[in-house]
């Protein structure tokens, strides 16, 4: 289990552990969404867009 603390300011710092997991680097932002059981889910927000794009562009140049 990873702790992290919201400053005054409202900044969280994401522990190594959970930064390593999702592939974080300086700069990324990251995705909160609720799930169906209500629960708050962190995405790599970077990786996701990257995924999504990849995804629709699969198959594209073949078709041409």
């Amino acid at each position: 289990m990873n702790l992290a603390k919201i400053s005054s300011n409202g900044q969280i710092t994401v522990p190594i552990e959970v930064r390593r997991e999702l592939g974080l680097k300086s700069g990324d932002k990251i995705l909160f969404i609720r799930n169906k059981s209500g629960e708050m889910v962190v995405f790599n927000a970077s990786i996701d867009a990257i995924k999504e794009a990849w995804a629709a562009f699969t198959g594209v140049a073949e078709a041409l």
